[in-house]
């Protein structure tokens, strides 16, 4: 069968997906990138916000008029938290969070799915490759302990399981033999894995290192409060990338405490600080919610003057939606749209500008970076921080690759930074004796 595969929302939902595309492939089915040439399609939902969950609507019926023959199936947390309206929409299969391990042989059975035996011979690295990624997103653990009174995923993917550490460890060493040369950890609680099994989120980290030849390995979003004693020691091993997604959420310690979050503002500032003191290369990134529940014009006020300080590589900015289920829905002040709105402008003009500072400061620098993708005459990849960077290059064949460049000037809209092949060192005089 012909299998086309969508997610929408977080990381942990594209990590599942790669998964998917690897069973698929092992069963027998072919991957394809456009859902008009589907068979079947999946798709790995979203519903973190009431946008996310109007997106994930809104793909169902795409890919019903792009593909009116395909059958459909549908996982991710808008199946797990709107089964019935999911189902509704004409959905062939409903597959919620708590057995999404098992989609594809769930798929295999209810949809009698026919394979082509063929396909299972091609080499390993067709099923993440064929999905347009260089990256493999390796989900770890799932569920969370802690109760953010914005957050519905919690209700979604319910309480935290933990990977066993050699398996994780099985995993990578595989996708490094199908020619992977990131990987990207990734978890609803990252920074809570091994909590059920007896062990530290560095245990992993230290375990892979040492275990797999893995070129670069990465975090995926991490709770500024889960970082144990001696974090940044791991960054002295080059494969480990220098970059930290840590949620804040506000700057403001009255709003953060109305959302239940474990972390104030000046232990944040202090974190950041000794992170960038340890790891004087490091990107730290974030995300920030607007006009959260009661926020008044001083606490937005206060926020924003402490992003300001704090310098960001990058910030999602999300505008505060009513999610049914949380305990934010129920509270009063619920602040208006066109606030938010203006907040969320604000917020997004100094995130850029923050972005712009963070990428002038590296103009100059010669830095490896992992090509992903080619796109209008350049190729596209990331350095060990995280930047974005682009080089215009003939057809040369770069992508998957990791090449050294001189990262020189940023480009006009502010997102990345435009490079050249790096300098490379004066040839030793030749031996005329």
């Amino acid at each position: 069968m012909r299998i086309n595969l969508q997610s929408l929302g977080c990381r942990l939902n594209e990590a599942e997906l790669e998964s998917w595309a690897r069973e698929f492939q092992a069963g027998g089915h072919r991957l394809v990138d456009e859902a008009g040439d589907a068979d079947i399609i999946v798709l790995n939902s979203c519903a973190v916000t009431a946008e996310a969950v109007r997106k994930s609507r809104q793909t169902i019926r795409r890919s019903q008029r792009q593909s009116p023959r395909a059958r459909l199936v549908l996982s991710g947390c808008y199946a797990t938290l709107h089964r019935e309206e999911a189902a509704a929409l004409g959905v062939d299969l409903v597959v919620g969070n708590a057995d999404k391990s098992r989609l594809v042989e769930i798929a295999a059975r209810e949809l009698a799915l026919e394979a082509m035996p063929e396909f299972s011979t091609e080499p390993g690295e067709a099923a993440l490759f064929a999905l347009g990624r260089q990256r493999a997103f390796v989900k770890v653990q799932d569920g969370c302990r802690y109760r953010c009174t914005f957050c519905i995923v919690t209700v979604a993917r319910g309480e935290e399981r933990s990977r066993p550490l050699a398996e994780v460890v099985r995993e990578i060493r595989q996708l490094q033999a199908e020619g992977v040369q990131e990987v990207v950890l990734t978890g609803v609680h990252l920074g809570g894995y091994g909590g059920d099994l007896g062990l530290p989120l560095d245990a992993l980290i230290r375990s892979i290192l040492q275990e797999t030849g893995i070129p670069r390995l990465r975090l995926g979003s991490l709770e500024p409060w889960d970082l144990p004693s001696g974090f940044f020691e791991l960054f002295e091993n080059p494969r480990f990338m220098p970059h930290l997604h840590l949620p804040l959420q506000s700057g403001s310690d009255a709003v953060l405490k109305r959302m239940a979050r474990r972390c104030k503002s000046e232990e944040f500032a202090r974190l950041v600080a000794q992170a960038r003191q340890q790891v004087p290369d490091i990107n730290i990134t974030t995300d920030i919610i607007v006009g959260f529940p009661g926020e008044t014009e001083h606490e937005w006020e206060e926020s924003l003057q402490f992003v300001e300080t704090m310098g960001f590589g990058d910030i999602h900015v999300f505008t505060y939606s009513v999610r049914e289920g949380t305990k934010a829905a129920a509270m009063g002040g619920q602040v208006p749209a066109e606030v938010k709105k203006e907040r969320s402008r604000a917020l997004h003009e100094l995130a850029l500008a923050q972005k712009r500072a963070l990428l002038e400061r590296f103009a100059g620098r010669e830095m490896p970076v992992l090509w992903e993708n080619r796109r209008d005459g350049a190729d596209r990849g990331y350095t060990p921080n995280y930047l974005r960077v682009a080089m215009q290059t003939p057809e040369t064949g770069l992508t998957n690759r990791i090449t050294p460049v001189r990262l020189s000037e940023v480009d006009v809209s502010g997102e990345f930074l435009w490079c050249g092949p790096a300098t490379l060192p004066p040839a030793a005089p030749a031996d005329t004796r």
